[in-house]
């Protein structure tokens, strides 16, 4: 039998998600490249796949949010720091989701590139806020990190309370530059038929900001729009028709031809329902009441319905919000708005943009230059993760 062995890592928590984060060059030399060695590689260390779904043997947590992982370098990209490129594990299956970004674990970005040396120096302030210029290497877009530091070092407390999670830490504000990946209305429509057979007939706004998202009304799914996880995850069959739905809808927005190709693109798109501000009580037990919040939003991701909402898709709701007539910016009230407080189901979350039309309005295509959020980060563990020696021999296929 094979002996283990060791690779430096650092387990991070980025806003309402957690990975195991790497620096390219401390990867064993087959991982270093893109392909099944490294597929195999963080497939073993997160713990996947799992038929039991419960990631016992890895460092993943089981849901979406902490089967997450990270790979760093110093950036071969002009005006950058640092290269981020993002891998989404599935839990009870042997692939990896190369396919977009994750907005929570961008928030901690910035802070591993600043503690690794992957940042010079002469950039970092001693005391104050450091700018971290990030190439996010999946969606070939930039996102600028404002981390906060004392002494030269990362300041990682603080009194930031962020919904979703428990303890207060240090803010970290994070701009997705130019979010928009190609068009940000791919059928060039603001409002869709997405005609999903033997299910039905539903209004969507599809929209390629962040990450790829098709957004629905809450009413039309027979929604309120307040639901907890226990309200959707606890229901197969309703699972199964919102997975459905979302096959259909990348097929609609041209990221799938077929709708059995679904089945290995789980982390894109994502599939969110919205509905008009209404009062309920979060997961926490914290009333959110109806006149904190502009619109209220659930988002599913990898098949189940998140605790909170993903910082990629948060950047989709801001873009939405801002141009009148999509049904995100319908439930919000609609009209003219460079912001909005929606609730998630552990609470509340701001987020900002602004919209603009292009030539001079005659395209119909519109353009969002950013979008803003406050997240937090925190190291929980440094050190070295550990794998069977022959997890790079066993390589499944890279998807």
């Amino acid at each position: 039998m094979s002996q283990q062995i060791k690779v430096a890592a650092t387990y991070m928590r980025g806003g309402t998600s957690k990975g195991v984060f790497f620096k390219l060059d401390d990867l064993p030399k087959a991982a270093q490249q893109p392909g099944p060695a490294r597929d195999a590689l963080l497939l073993r260390v997160v713990g996947s796949p799992d038929p039991y779904g419960k990631q016992i043997d890895g460092m993943g947590g089981a849901t979406s949010s902490t089967s997450k992982t990270v790979i760093l370098a110093k950036s071969q990209k002009p005006d950058h720091d640092v290269d981020y490129l993002f891998g989404q594990v599935a839990i009870d299956k042997a692939f990896v989701d190369w396919s977009g970004n994750c907005g929570n674990l961008s928030a901690a970005v910035g802070a591993f590139a600043i503690s690794n040396d992957l940042v010079d120096a002469d950039k970092l302030p001693q005391n104050g806020v450091a700018t971290v210029r990030i190439w996010q290497a999946n969606i070939q877009k930039s996102i600028i990190a404002k981390v906060p530091m004392t002494d030269g070092l990362v300041q990682e407390t603080g009194d930031f309370v962020l919904d979703g999670v428990t303890f207060p830490a240090a803010e970290v504000e994070v701009a997705f530059t130019d979010p928009v990946d190609g068009t940000l209305f791919p059928t060039g429509n603001l409002v869709d038929d997405l005609d999903v057979p033997d299910i039905g007939c539903f209004n969507a706004t599809l929209i390629n900001a962040g990450i790829p998202t098709l957004f629905l009304n809450a009413d039309e799914l027979g929604f309120e729009g307040t639901e907890l996880q226990p309200q959707i995850n606890g229901d197969a069959a309703l699972l199964e028709k919102l997975e459905t739905i979302r096959a259909h809808g990348a097929v609609k927005m041209g990221l799938i031809s077929d709708i059995e190709e679904a089945k290995t693109r789980q982390h894109t798109p994502k599939i969110a329902f919205v509905a008009p501000p209404k009062s309920y009580t979060s997961s926490s037990g914290k009333t959110v009441d109806a006149s904190d919040i502009d619109l209220n939003v659930r988002a599913l991701s990898m098949g189940l319905l998140h605790h909170a909402m993903m910082g990629t898709c948060a950047v989709a709701i801001s873009a939405a919000a801002a141009v009148p007539g999509t049904l995100v910016n319908l439930a919000a009230g609609g009209g003219a708005r460079q912001s909005v407080r929606f609730g998630h189901p552990s609470g509340t979350l701001k987020v900002g943009a602004e919209a603009k039309q292009t030539d001079d309005g005659k395209s119909g295509e519109w353009q969002i230059d950013a979008a803003i959020m406050s997240r937090s980060a925190r190291v929980l563990m440094e050190g070295w993760v550990r794998v069977p020696a022959d997890t790079l021999v066993d390589t499944p296929k890279s998807n």
